[in-house]
């Protein structure tokens, strides 16, 4: 795991956060709840792809 993988995951949240305010703020709620339930599970992905290549790295230590 690097640097590169928390930044990426603050500049989805942040990115989300400030869109989730414009639409929210234009009266178009539903389409704010929409961005942020596509922001959650763009970074649940990340995350499992990350924990993916967790097990896979434990099993090639281990031989598994």
């Amino acid at each position: 795991m690097d640097i590169n993988l928390l930044f990426k995951i603050a500049g989805i949240g942040i990115l989300v956060a400030v869109l989730h305010q414009v639409l929210s703020k234009a009266g178009r709620d539903d389409q704010a709840m929409m961005v942020s339930l596509a922001g959650m599970v763009i970074v649940l992905t990340i995350v499992i792809n990350e924990i993916s290549d967790l097990f896979a790295t434990v099993r090639t230590v281990f031989n598994l």
